[in-house]
């Protein structure tokens, strides 16, 4: 089976669980988002599941900053009014991606609490917006009418799955990675042997000599020990007022129908995988558009050094000139067509 063919497996699963087949009807679909690059994945899932047929009605909340939300689509966008203006929680969020992005990496430690202080403000903030959802008799009187078939949410944030218990729905999971993978781990029992998997941001690889093993299990006795993305005891609370029986937020997570993980064997080492697991990296690539002329005879032009495509998707818009200088130099040590000429990004054009 080819690269692309397993890419699109996962999708084909997901079709077949919100299709009725024998009836020769489609199924309506429910989502619960995250912004920023996990929208775009998960938006290319969902526009393959309108041409498919299905109904895709997507929930956000009056704060959401994805784009053209309201405007006319193929998708439903279904908003609920939240405590946070537009504003408050674009800026909340480009400050949390400045505080990881540029934090301190001299210590791994002291880098791991930066982070997680950053995902204990993202959660609580999500806690939040999960609270103006589900007190929201309105909307959750419109959702039951609705009657949705299946539920797709991003793992990192949470009330995706408490929605789909509440309206008695599976659901699937849209997801990356998380610190030392612990959303994985204890939501989707997916197992990571440290003897050859890496902790995320240890900077080890699946090559590691014996005290290279020594440090990974270390690292990863301080995510399953010490770490945790969230004020769990603040969502197990919640979760457990709102379905009326002692439960725990990753005890919810861990009904997942399906894990959609937006890597690939490319770009992940080696590990493990459960049968409710497909890698879907890739997903949103489309086939290549031909150049702008103008671009075009810059790349012809090139000769044989050729040019450096560097592309950074959604983070760009967070990137400081000061840190856009440093790749600009770098990549202009090479002897490349950018070493005389301009790099072009969406937010700089930085003269090399």
């Amino acid at each position: 089976m080819s690269k692309m063919s397993m890419k699109r497996l996962s999708l084909l699963l997901l079709l077949q669980l919100t299709c009725y087949f024998s009836g020769g009807s489609c199924g309506k679909v429910l989502v619960w988002p995250v912004e920023f690059s996990p929208w775009m994945n998960m938006k290319t899932i969902l526009e393959e599941l309108v041409t498919r047929g299905h109904e895709v009605t997507v929930l956000i909340s009056s704060a959401s900053t994805i784009p053209n939300s309201s405007k006319p689509s193929t998708m439903r966008f279904e908003t609920f009014p939240t405590t946070l203006t537009k504003s408050d929680y674009e800026n909340f969020m480009e400050r949390l991606l400045e505080e990881l992005t540029y934090v301190a990496k001299d210590s791994f430690w002291s880098y791991l609490a930066t982070v997680k202080s950053s995902f204990w403000e993202f959660f609580d903030t999500a806690l939040s917006m999960c609270k103006d959802a589900v007190s929201n008799k309105r909307l959750m009187t419109k959702l039951q009418e609705s009657r949705f078939d299946i539920l797709i949410a991003d793992a990192v944030g949470p009330c995706g799955e408490l929605l789909a218990e509440l309206l008695k729905i599976p659901f699937v999971y849209s997801h990356y990675t998380s610190p030392g993978h612990i959303i994985e781990k204890n939501s989707g029992r997916l197992p990571f042997p440290p003897s050859y998997v890496p902790v995320m941001f240890s900077e080890l690889s699946d090559r590691m000599t014996f005290m290279e093993r020594v440090k990974n299990m270390f690292y990863t006795l301080y995510f399953d020990l010490f770490f945790t993305a969230c004020n769990d005891k603040k969502w197990n609370q919640f979760y457990s007022e709102v379905l009326g029986r002692p439960t725990t937020l990753s005890e919810t997570m861990g009904k997942a129908e399906m894990w959609l993980i937006r890597s690939y064997w490319d770009f992940s080492f080696p590990r493990p995988r459960l049968p409710n697991v497909e890698f879907v990296g890739g997903l949103h690539c489309k086939p290549a558009k031909p150049l702008p002329k103008e671009m075009e005879e810059f790349v012809q032009s090139s000769g044989e050094n050729g040019i450096v495509v560097f592309s950074l998707g959604s983070m760009v818009s967070n990137m400081s000139e000061d840190r856009a200088e440093v790749i600009a130099i770098s990549l202009c040590s090479n002897s490349t067509k950018g070493r005389y000429n301009t790099l072009i990004m969406d937010k700089y054009l930085i003269s090399l």
